[in-house]
């Protein structure tokens, strides 16, 4: 179903672009696919505390509902990118939606923490394979230019609203029992599977012999997992501690490792001149960086809000709310403005967002101030949010040959996820100890900081404007 078999799109009278319904029906199903996943990371964020008291677990066992899933995410998207892009898309992602499925299951039954935490992290290992795979598969469908352009804008449209609305979702589901939390993916994976299984054509036949680079993919699945372990886990076991030190060293070695295999290997799991494409290189630096900052943001939110003000899960949801309604409204004519001004351009305005937005946390004070502080702000994080994730999609893939698309895009996720977490952990370590507003000061500094280097990423004079115009 590749673009480049058949022309995938019609003009009306008017000039608009108009997919028959086939197309129509494959990007719901690659949308879905990352809305499931962005349901899947957000909604448990909720149940942690009702979690932790049924089970009676500590503090630092519950935070691994999250971080396990992050950790296998992070760990497993380059690998599942690079195995769509060699075993056929399709076939990862019916594989990966199966898998995803059955685990849930095991969620809604685990009777203790650690059965729940393997579910967890089993779930963020399927997801890592169904993300690049739905992403890829993307790419090769609609041609590039306003096709992938607007499709892209569509695609981020139900990724931004998974994160955005799995909060208040999960708020809900939480309320009435947590497991419900677990459930409801369940319906949602299958009908994905049988949607996948019924409407995208098989992958073409392949007519060389493909070999899995079982080196490189060893180094480099061990050296991420590791990686994204040290930095969720190095507030727990302490910054300086040896732990946290020999973690950093040993992932650092096997992912140099990793390198040295790929230089040397005739079929390599990652071929490094990818790396040779600027925009692909500062589309993930900003992706990083920006999801960093993102999830800083939604950290220091939640503690000012709930730890500071005593406010429930679902009222912070309904801050965070005209973040997820900018999403909606934008980003239907994200293709459009891509295309009409140029993928470089809409990436400025969306990373730029994200600077008055976290000045505005600069003023949070004793007392919410919900018209002059937080609702401006989450405004601003939506309008950023909605901008920087599809550009920087666009930015990633342009320029990338099909047989690679798979690659970039889980390049792309793997930057967003290890970036998300890395991001989280230096906000958690920079907040000041005690009870007082004034510890989280220096976490807004962070994020800040963070959105000034997005755009440093994307700064570029001669060809800002390039691509996408």
């Amino acid at each position: 179903m590749s673009a480049s078999a058949t022309p995938c799109e019609e003009r009306t009278a008017h000039g608009a672009l108009q997919w028959p319904a086939r197309l129509w029906i494959a990007l719901l199903i690659f949308s879905g696919v990352i809305l499931l996943d962005g349901l899947d990371i957000s909604m448990i964020a909720v149940a942690i505390p009702e979690i932790q008291r049924e089970f009676g677990i500590s503090a630092g066992t519950a935070q691994w509902f999250v971080g396990a899933y992050i950790l296998a995410f992070g760990g497993f998207l380059l690998l599942g990118g690079r195995c769509a892009d060699l075993f056929g898309r399709r076939r990862v992602l019916v594989a990966g939606l199966a898998v995803f499925a059955l685990v849930s299951v095991l969620g809604v039954f685990a009777d203790n923490a650690f059965l729940l935490i393997v579910s967890r992290f089993v779930k963020g290992m399927a997801a890592g394979f169904t993300g690049p795979a739905a992403m890829s598969l993307l790419a090769t469908t609609f041609a590039e230019g306003p096709q992938r352009n607007r499709a892209f804008g569509i695609f981020n449209l139900f990724e931004a609203s998974g994160y955005s609305s799995g909060l208040l979702i999960g708020g809900l589901l939480a309320a009435m029992n947590w497991r419900f939390i677990f459930i409801l993916p369940i319906p949602v994976a299958l009908l994905l599977l049988w949607a996948a299984l019924r409407f995208l054509p098989p992958d073409p036949p392949r007519t060389e012999r493909l070999r899995l680079d079982m080196g490189g993919a060893l180094t480099l699945v061990a050296g991420t997992l590791l990686l994204v372990f040290t930095v969720v886990s190095a507030e727990e076991a302490g910054w300086a501690s040896l732990r946290t030190i020999g973690g950093f060293v040993t992932a650092l070695l096997l992912l140099a490792g990793f390198v040295v295999i790929e230089r040397n290997a005739k079929q390599p799991l990652i071929r490094l001149g990818i790396f040779r494409n600027r925009r692909l290189v500062a589309a993930n630096i900003s992706a990083a960086l920006l999801y960093g900052g993102a999830m800083g943001f939604q950290f220091l939110i939640a503690l000012y809000l709930q730890n500071l003000q005593g406010w429930k899960p679902w009222q912070m949801a309904l801050v965070l709310l005209p973040a997820g309604l900018m999403v909606v409204v934008i980003g239907p004519k994200i293709g459009a403005l891509i295309s009409r001004f140029g993928v470089g351009r809409v990436l400025w305005v969306g990373l730029a967002a994200f600077v008055p937005c976290y000045l505005l946390m600069l003023r949070i004070g004793p007392e919410p101030d919900l018209w002059g502080v937080l609702l401006p702000a989450s405004v601003l994080w939506g309008v950023g949010f909605a901008l920087s994730i599809s550009a920087l999609m666009v930015a990633g893939t342009s320029g990338v040959a099909d047989e690679e698309q798979g690659l970039a895009a889980g390049l792309l996720n793997s930057s967003l996820q290890v970036g998300g977490a890395c991001g989280l952990a230096v906000v958690t370590a920079a907040i000041l100890p005690g009870t007082q507003l004034s510890m989280l000061y220096p976490g807004v500094a962070v994020i800040l900081v963070f959105a000034v280097l997005t755009l440093l990423a994307q700064w570029r004079p001669r060809d800002a404007d390039a691509a996408g115009s």
